[in-house]
């Protein structure tokens, strides 16, 4: 019989969370090492990594050390992975979820703006794929987990550049999976809707706004990033086996509903 509460077990799995400082990054860190996992938390911002790597230390569950790294550079990414197979021996589990949005129409968005938000969203997540995705080829399996959004199958005007980026990301992990998936590594995504972070931090503090978003969930509220930080984990453990070249829908039912409800209550049939 099946020993369903073992799948979900990541005791003695090597994992590195890149963007482990803050909001999601951190929630997934923290998820993961709760289910048992050794986890280098890695964000630009050592203080963060460093907290966070402090907080599952303190947690007693799981264990975690911490790196600075830049996910907008190329070079610390490589690093990252090649520290991470130097003193880890593998790499079991490999996530990122750092992004970046400027707010603009495209018609207002320079160049340089645009540069910067595809080469840390898209450029980014490529180049995680290809740091961690070689090695775990290499080593017969793994599994790896990027953040994409629910802006990559619904828009709104001022968010079309993060939003491709963010589609960008999902055919990727589609095209990763389908390339490594006969190594035994599994590649998947997690797409948020509205989740109170340090990037939607300026959107909480407008109510009307606020209401607004919280409104287009089945929910009526925003959504926690310990909600995505679970999912994560998930699609990490053994648990999804059979899941890869998936983006996981954690939008409180945003992407379901397409738009706020009308206020209309369901009849119940007469008997």
């Amino acid at each position: 019989m099946q020993d369903f509460k073992k799948l979900f077990d990541l005791s003695g799995r090597k994992a590195v969370v890149l963007g482990a400082g803050s909001g999601i990054g951190q929630a997934s860190a923290l998820a993961i090492a709760a289910l048992g996992a050794h986890v280098v938390c890695a964000d630009r911002e050592a203080d963060g990594a460093r907290g966070t790597a402090k907080l599952i230390a303190e947690s007693g569950q799981g264990s975690a050390e911490w790196r600075a790294t830049d996910a907008a550079d190329g070079e610390a990414i490589a690093s990252l992975a090649a520290h991470a197979m130097a003193t880890l021996g593998r790499v079991d589990i490999a996530v990122s979820t750092p992004a970046l949005n400027i707010r603009k129409l495209i018609v207002d968005y320079t160049e340089e703006e645009f540069d910067q938000v595809v080469n840390l969203n898209l450029k980014g997540a490529f180049r995680f794929l290809r740091a961690f995705g070689r090695p775990m080829m290499d080593q017969g399996g793994g599994s790896i987990v990027l953040c994409s959004s629910m802006r990559a199958v619904t828009i709104e005007p001022g968010l079309g550049i993060y939003a491709s980026t963010k589609a960008g990301i999902e055919l990727m992990v589609k095209a990763f999976a389908a390339e490594a998936g006969s190594y035994g590594v599994r590649v998947n995504a997690v797409m948020p809707s509205i989740i109170e972070t340090r990037l939607t931090a300026p959107l909480k503090e407008r109510r009307e706004i606020y209401d607004t978003y919280a409104a287009h969930t089945v929910f009526n509220r925003w959504g926690q990033p310990s909600e995505v930080g679970s999912a994560v984990a998930f699609l990490a453990s053994d648990a999804a086996s059979y899941i890869s070249g998936s983006s996981l829908s954690v939008d409180g039912g945003w992407t379901a509903i397409d738009g706020p409800p009308t206020g209309l209550t369901s009849t119940r049939p007469s008997t």
